[in-house]
């Protein structure tokens, strides 16, 4: 009757999802730096949704010229001052946090979604598969990232949905890279081998038993890419390959200001800030997260 009893009211029994996610939680919070860059891209995505609310200037962040107050130098009205149009910088800086979040996380999770599957059935059935998907991969690694994605979104034409076309196209090999190598790893483990044995399909292996494993290095990589893929949206913006005027965009706003730095130079700088520090907090999430999933941590 006790053992039933006490059944009953001992507490359920942690998941190794919840114990993960648990450690993740609280070595975030002992490290200043993860806890700061946390608080740093969780703050940011809060302005891109309330941006319409937070922005001081709504319509002017989102593009309506306001002719009295060009160039106007950082103020009480106007802390990060206005652009050539009279536009204010803070309000353009907020609204352009949606684009240089939204987009990117767009890109990574397209270019997982293509990458990681393609990685993980070269990895497991091996063979020619493995040769053609590989050979592929590389063909496409073996151009700089950005000056692929230049070279696309040159062909394609201008726009930010062009822009975002020829990141994913540029960004899938990595994935499908990390993918592999797990696959290789684990198709001869154990309960890979018993899934075969009892006759369970290849398509279920590579999606119920080998995929759910690569989620931790991806993880990482992914967190990485979006600091870099936010420094290729705004490389593309600065060429004019990316967001096109007047919509608010941070790499747009440095290449409109780069013409006024000496004398204006907050047109270029604020926006230039933003770029800097949501990719920096990107950056040291992820190596947060490197040395958290690294297996080398556990001994």
């Amino acid at each position: 009757m006790k053992t039933s009893i006490a059944r009953f009211i001992s507490p359920p029994v942690e998941s190794a999802n919840q114990r993960t996610a648990r450690h993740v939680l609280s070595v975030i919070l002992r490290d200043p730096l993860s806890f700061i860059s946390t608080l740093i891209i969780v703050l940011v995505f809060l302005v891109a949704i309330f941006a319409d609310q937070v922005a001081p200037f709504p319509e002017e962040g989102k593009g309506k010229t306001n002719a009295p107050h060009t160039l106007m130098s950082p103020s009480s009205e106007h802390w990060f001052g206005t652009d050539k149009l009279g536009r204010d910088i803070l309000s353009r800086v907020i609204m352009g946090a949606r684009s240089a979040l939204v987009i990117p996380m767009g890109v990574v999770l397209f270019a997982v979604i293509i990458g990681a599957p393609l990685g993980a059935l070269a990895g497991y059935k091996g063979g020619w598969v493995d040769e053609v998907i590989m050979r592929i991969t590389d063909l496409f690694l073996a151009f700089p990232s950005l000056l692929l994605a230049m070279a696309i979104a040159s062909a394609l034409g201008r726009g930010l949905d062009k822009a975002a076309i020829a990141l994913v196209v540029s960004w899938w090999p990595w994935y499908t890279r990390i993918a592999r190598g797990v696959a290789v790893s684990l198709r001869e483990r154990y309960f890979v081998e018993a899934a075969q044995a009892v006759g369970v399909s290849e398509a279920v292996i590579i999606f119920r038993h080998i995929l759910p494993n690569t989620i931790s290095p991806i993880l990482v990589q992914a967190t990485v890419d979006m600091g870099t893929v936010i420094l290729a949206m705004g490389g593309l913006a600065f060429l004019g390959l990316g967001t096109q005027p007047p919509a608010p965009d941070w790499g747009l706003m440095v290449s409109d200001g780069r013409n006024y730095i000496l004398d204006q130079w907050w047109i270029a700088t604020f926006p230039g800030m933003a770029i800097f520090i949501v990719v920096l907090a990107f950056n040291l999430l992820g190596d947060t997260l490197r040395d958290i999933f690294d297996p080398r941590q556990y001994k």
